[in-house]
């Protein structure tokens, strides 16, 4: 990806998988949820962990560990499903993206996006849109619709996850994080 690809100030939300911090564009994010179970589907592949039921919706749940070559995420008091919307071919897909743990919303000027490096990475960088830096640490900005090649995409469409109609979004992300943070403390509380 060039520089040039990225021409605006954008927000992203920040996440944790494994050591590494990722960012989504925010427009892509519905909500983050805590995680706590999925039902398994047979015969997906390992990184589509399952689904969920989202307020009567059946949502799948992608393990992004996994699909980027990494380890199996773990649960963990932190583990959540950020809830995205992503095009695959043409069509709106809207599926639960599985991590170790979300950070915040961050701005991140276009100009402080630099290409993804070639060398020296031990992830599959095709699904990045560049990486961002903010002051000393680098952020990897995942390009979510880069996520499901074709033959995924006629899984998820074939499974029918596909939408015609995106259903409005619930509430911004920040107030969602915030609370799960809470919901979190007061698990945290009473233990």
């Amino acid at each position: 990806m060039s520089q040039s690809a990225i021409m605006e100030d954008r927000q992203y939300l920040t996440f944790m998988l494994g050591d590494e911090v990722f960012a989504m564009d925010i427009d892509s994010v519905r909500e983050v949820l805590e995680f706590t179970s999925v039902t398994r589907v047979p015969r997906v592949p390992e990184y589509m962990r399952g689904v969920i039921n989202l307020r009567g919706n059946v949502v799948p749940v992608l393990d992004l560990r996994l699909k980027l070559g990494m380890t199996k995420t773990e649960n963990s008091v932190n583990t959540c499903v950020i809830i995205t919307e992503v095009t695959v071919e043409g069509e709106l897909v809207v599926l639960g993206a599985l991590a170790d743990s979300v950070r915040e919303v961050m701005d991140i000027e276009a100009a402080s996006i630099e290409a993804v490096p070639k060398i020296g990475t031990k992830l599959n960088t095709a699904f990045l849109k560049g990486m961002g830096k903010r002051g000393n640490e680098f952020v990897m900005i995942l390009d979510l619709d880069r996520v499901f090649n074709a033959d995924e995409a006629a899984l998820v469409r074939d499974m029918g996850f596909a939408e015609a109609e995106p259903p409005a979004k619930t509430a911004p992300p920040e107030t969602a994080m915030a609370e799960t943070a809470m919901a979190r403390q007061g698990v945290m509380a009473a233990v």
